[in-house]
């Protein structure tokens, strides 16, 4: 969604008050650190979306 906006990490990251090392560790398959709740609320008022369509529509296996 990041990309589709035409954001790069560092504008996400300070729209959301977070560090882009922190956004490039999130979206790197190698490392563990994830978004939480607030972060994805955060996003989804940048993106002007609902929080909820960060999830599946199906419970992950």
């Amino acid at each position: 969604m990041r990309l589709s906006k035409g954001l790069s990490q560092m504008a996400l990251s300070q729209k959301i008050g977070m560090s882009s090392s922190f956004v490039s560790h999130v979206e790197s398959s190698k490392r563990r650190a994830k978004y939480n709740i607030n972060h994805l609320n955060e996003i989804a008022k940048t993106f002007n979306c609902s929080p909820k369509d960060f999830w599946p529509d199906a419970p992950i296996s």
